[in-house]
């Protein structure tokens, strides 16, 4: 394992000055020239970044003269430059592009930069230099921002393990290791599942209930992957998949939904992840007890704004009950639909692949509303032009440039310039939208450039989704749930976008796990605004509206469906908790004990409903054992709360001009109180200065029909 003392060796590690990491970007705003870069440039550019941070690391633990901000917080802030402009590119090819010899690098490269990280964490002279500097705060006249981020700094270094002794830091070294290098090996067999349990269909007659664009889409990836069969359904990250809401047949449907809760068990042994799953849980376990915590769980609830796990299981004990129970009303309404249908053998019983269909059956029954009779009106270039952006235009003034001279990492990436009212530049928006063979499934935001006014930096943030690509010429239609995935992450990237801060580490969405959706939850509530809805919601052909009526309709149903939503959603919820809320002893041994501690974990919890499999299994949960949201899967409807209550002031106090909060007056208040704070300021306090007291729960309550 590194050791700072290892600095003397790593100082000989050069990069050739023909390698496009060697200097920054000279491109706009830092953007990184993805079309310079090879796969032969990542591993000497790693290299020679840890070497230099580590150097730059060493001169701050050897300063000679007395602790103060530049030399202390100001340098940590601006090491590792190089290792930042190399990991940024090689973390988005990773997740966005993939690939066997990216896999390769990443599972190589996984435990050095762990290593990388204990070599910080656990130096007790840069601690000591902290606390010396934190002793002499009285004397210094710190700002707020300065004395958070030097706290922060102590806080963490506790909480990564500076006061073990050298044995229990040796330990920790070993155990953090072996955990990064088995969450980059769960993604990557993730990533191999998705592929390996795409469902092949030779009988075009089997996709009876899909429209001409979507086969030709299922076409094209038969074609792609080089499949000998006329068509490929693949699969998309979560346990529901999108065409089990048309597919007539309702065999196919059972073996679609088969194919997607299957995955990782070992019917491909290549992405089996169950004993990755047993060993994850029982070295975090062991982390936590080393570390002088119950559980993984309450480690990470402490880093949250939710401070305890009591505080976490209390919530999502509230809300599974009245979810359940819901849930099972709306099964009785299912089942009715399926009794009546005559293509379904009398006496038929519900099943979870039956849920999806006859929920859009329902839909449409009781509210005339067809996903395929909406599609035409969302077309995605205008969803973004005259939805995404101009909400964003008449909330906040900004404008949106797109610089077609400016390239993406992959075909079909797009880049915005987005400038301010007055016509300075605020940063680049890099949007991915399609999917493509090897890239992860679901959808994100991540930074490539962070703001920081000690960096000088503006930002730089990137949208990733994964809609299915249209056959060559044709447009891209849209789901209504796809408009508030676009509206979702455009929220996220909002936060990082107006993000103004001086410390990088501080900036944007580096807030807390539990408060990081909540911006972009709130930015869902614009979809359904009379006037975003009335640009973007029009005919990609004629340019007519989207019927009054139907509109209507769109609106009306939005609520139906809460009970099998936050029931699916709880699920997954629960299960990150249960397997993080036991000791290294009560982990299970046998990856047979897999679906079995997950059986009782649902049960125990009251939403183990047959009918309404949790929106992700232990054994595609890439939240959790990825790495990123372990534990940290309640974060959703935790930030909800503050989402709703939010929702409820742009409508009521912000609703100056009767446009339910969508003006200038009110989006300047949320960015400057909330958008634009990043992490320079406990998280809650944001909030509490938008709202003048603390989040309550009665709107999410309201909102997904969990009241009496």
């Amino acid at each position: 394992m590194f050791r700072m003392s290892d600095v003397t060796a790593l100082a000989d590690t050069k990069l050739d000055p023909a390698n496009p990491f060697a200097a920054p970007s000279s491109l706009p705003y830092g953007l990184p020239d993805f079309a310079a870069v090879r796969i032969e440039h990542f591993r000497p550019a790693v290299a020679a970044g840890i070497a230099a941070q580590r150097a730059e690391w060493e001169a701050v633990a050897t300063d000679p003269t007395v602790a103060d901000v530049v030399n202390t917080l100001d340098a940590l802030e601006r090491s590792g430059e190089l290792l930042r402009r190399v990991l940024v590119v090689f973390h988005t090819l990773a997740s966005s592009v993939g690939g066997d010899e990216i896999h390769e690098i990443e599972s190589e490269i996984a435990p050095q930069l762990a290593a990388h990280g204990d070599a910080f964490w656990l130096d007790r002279r840069i601690y000591q230099r902290l606390e010396s500097l934190a002793s002499a705060t009285p004397l210094l006249d710190l700002d707020a921002e300065t004395t958070w981020l030097l706290e922060n700094y102590r806080k963490n270094f506790v909480r990564a393990g500076i006061r073990l002794d050298d044995a229990g830091m040796d330990q920790l070294r070993e155990l953090n290791s072996r955990l990064v290098t088995l969450e980059t090996e769960f993604s990557q067999r993730v990533v191999k599942a998705m592929e390996a349990g795409a469902v092949e269909v030779e009988d075009p007659a089997r996709l009876a209930g899909l429209d001409e664009g979507t086969l030709a889409g299922l076409a094209r990836n038969a074609a792609d992957r080089g499949v000998a069969v006329n068509h490929l359904v693949t699969l998309m990250l979560p346990t529901q998949q999108p065409l089990l809401t048309r597919l007539t047949d309702r065999e196919l449907r059972a073996q679609l939904l088969a194919a997607s809760e299957q995955r990782g068990t070992g019917v491909d042994a290549d992405s089996d992840t169950r004993a990755i799953i047993l060993e994850v849980a029982r070295l975090r376990a062991e982390r936590a007890r080393l570390l002088g915590y119950d559980h993984h769980a309450a480690y990470i609830a402490e880093d949250g704004t939710a401070a305890t796990t009591p505080a976490v299981n209390e919530m999502l004990a509230r809300l599974a009950a009245p979810a359940a129970r819901n849930a099972r009303k709306e099964a009785d309404e299912l089942q009715e639909l399926l009794d009546a249908d005559p293509d379904v053998p009398a006496g038929a019983t519900l099943r979870a692949a039956d849920w999806s269909y006859y929920s859009e059956r329902l839909r449409k029954e009781r509210y005339s509303i067809d996903d395929s009779v909406l599609a035409p009106y969302l077309e995605l270039n205008r969803v973004l032009d005259d939805g995404v952006f101009y909400a964003a235009n008449r909330l906040y003034g900004i404008t949106f440039h797109e610089r077609a001279d400016l390239a993406g990492y992959a075909d079909g990436v797009r880049v915005w310039e987005v400038k301010e009212e007055d016509g300075t530049g605020l940063g680049l928006f890099v949007g991915d939208y399609y999917a493509r063979v090897g890239k992860r499934g679901g959808a994100w935001m991540h930074n490539l450039v962070d703001q920081s006014h000690l960096t000088g930096r503006k930002p730089v943030v990137v949208n990733n989704l994964n809609l299915t690509p249209p056959p060559a010429g044709e447009p891209t239609l849209l789901t209504w749930d796809e408009v508030r995935t676009c509206f979702h992450e455009f929220g996220h990237a909002l936060h990082g976008l107006f993000s103004d801060v001086r410390y990088p580490t501080l900036s944007g969405t580096s807030v807390p796990r539990d408060f990081v959706e909540y911006p972009s939850q709130v930015n869902e509530m614009w979809m359904a605004n009379p006037d975003v809805v009335g640009r973007f919601a029009r005919h990609h052909e004629t340019g007519e509206p989207l019927p009054a009526e139907l509109l209507e309709k769109v609106l009306a149903v939005a609520g139906y469906g809460e009970g099998f939503a936050t029931t699916e959603y709880l699920g997954a919820a629960l299960l990150d908790q249960a397997w993080h809320q036991v000791t290294p002893e009560q982990v299970p041994t046998e990856v047979d004990d897999v679906a079995a501690f997950e059986r009782e974990a649902l049960q125990r919890a009251g939403v183990g409903l047959e009918l309404v499999p949790p929106r992700y299994r232990s054994t595609y949960f890439n939240h959790t054992f990825g790495g990123g949201y372990d534990a940290g899967y309640y974060s959703y409807i935790w930030s909800e709360v503050l989402d709703a209550d939010t929702v409820e002031w742009f409508t009521t106090e912000g609703d100056i001009d009767g446009d339910g909060g969508l003006n200038r007056t009110a989006g300047q208040r949320f960015r400057d109180t909330l958008l634009s704070r990043g992490y320079s300021q406990d998280a809650l306090q944001s909030f509490r200065d938008l709202r003048g007291r603390d989040a309550r729960i009665d709107p999410l309550l309201a909102r997904r029909r969990l009241t009496d």
